[in-house]
């Protein structure tokens, strides 16, 4: 229960960085803007894909009830 818990969160960290990212290049004039949008695209995109994999973990008694 506490890895769904987990994967959720880092799917909402994933959507919080991509609007950091996202506004913070609009309200600053950053020089390498290219860079700041690389490095929040790649960690947002690794914290989804955390995510996405513990959301998705099933424990062996799921599986077994599943079957029946």
């Amino acid at each position: 229960m506490w890895i769904e818990k987990l994967g959720s969160y880092f799917v909402d960290v994933s959507k919080y960085i991509l609007t950091g990212v996202v506004i913070s290049s609009l309200f600053k004039d950053f020089e390498d803007k290219v860079l700041i949008y690389i490095v929040g695209i790649a960690l947002a995109f690794l914290c989804l894909v955390v995510g996405l994999i513990l959301s998705n973990k099933k424990d062996g008694k799921g599986k077994k009830e599943k079957e029946k």
